[in-house]
């Protein structure tokens, strides 16, 4: 455990000329990214937690970072870590703000207990262990956080590609493009009722046209949905049923014999309009025969 009276003292008696140092160690390092965080910017993140630092220092164990006292420093460092990960900050060079200040600290352990052999080795292990506790730290989080940012992400494109349009009165279509999984039929499912409820609608129409391969859970899921729809009050037409994935329905032995199929988006909206007593006007009919 380091000697908290001399690592105190020291960040104390060099913080300025600490500062200084570590800054131009980072702005020196390979790992520097001027185009995405500028010096200033630097030299404030840097300033507040040498600060937070020297605070912590002064407690029993300095090495233990999950003490109370070591609360501030890991808020800044996970604020730190966060904001750099949506910076597009890598881990490394995330961990490199804290493992830069070594060599500044190095530095003016030698100048206090160069002359102590065992004094300067004790002392200079306490800190290279609490800096790269402190690094892993910023590690993890970063990792954290890109995992967060990920999960939004996929989350994202997950909506985006499931969207419900609405084709006519009390008609909605939802064309599925890709794979469909437990995850993305959840979203399905959240965006098709949402959908129901808020117009009203009587039928929907769930077009797989742009889905590659149907196997069995892929069939499990598209019955779920169905399910879900009918329960809200509207029937389910599912269309783009294409040859093959006809054949693979057959020999998976999935029963569709309660929903209705079609070949074409084209077909189900007719079947559709027929359901439901509407017609396209003249001016469309004539142009859907073109």
């Amino acid at each position: 455990m380091i000697e908290n009276s001399k690592i105190s003292d020291i960040l104390q008696a060099y913080e300025d000329e600490l500062l200084e140092d570590w800054v131009r160690e980072q702005l020196a390092s390979s790992t520097r990214r001027a185009d995405l965080i500028s010096e200033s910017e630097l030299r404030q993140q840097s300033a507040e937690f040498l600060g937070a630092f020297l605070q912590a220092s002064q407690g029993d164990d300095p090495t233990d970072i999950t003490a109370p006292q070591w609360d501030h420093v890991r808020e800044i460092l996970t604020e730190l870590s966060r904001s750099r990960a949506q910076q597009g900050f890598t881990a490394s060079e995330t961990a490199t703000f804290v493992f830069s200040l070594k060599q500044p600290l190095f530095v003016r352990l030698r100048q206090e207990f160069g002359k102590n052999g065992d004094t300067f080795a004790d002392q200079t292990w306490a800190v290279t262990v609490l800096l790269d506790k402190l690094g892993l730290f910023t590690t993890e989080v970063h990792q954290q956080n890109r995992e967060a940012v990920i999960a939004r992400q996929q989350q994202e494109l997950l909506e985006l590609s499931t969207p419900v349009v609405k084709l006519w009165e009390g008609i909605l279509a939802l064309p599925l493009i890709g794979t469909l999984d437990s995850a993305r039929t959840q979203v399905v499912m959240e965006s098709l009722l949402q959908q129901i409820v808020e117009s009203e609608a009587t039928i929907a129409i769930i077009d797989i046209t742009g889905v590659p391969t149907v196997d069995t859970l892929v069939a499990q899921h598209l019955l779920k949905t169905v399910a879900a729809a009918r329960l809200m009050g509207a029937d389910c037409i599912i269309s783009g049923i294409r040859p093959q994935i006809a054949q693979t329905i057959v020999q998976l032995g999935v029963e569709l014999n309660e929903v209705t199929t079609k070949a074409s988006m084209a077909a189900a909206f007719r079947l559709a309009l027929q359901q439901s007593g509407q017609s396209l006007p003249k001016t469309l009919q004539d142009a859907a025969r073109r």
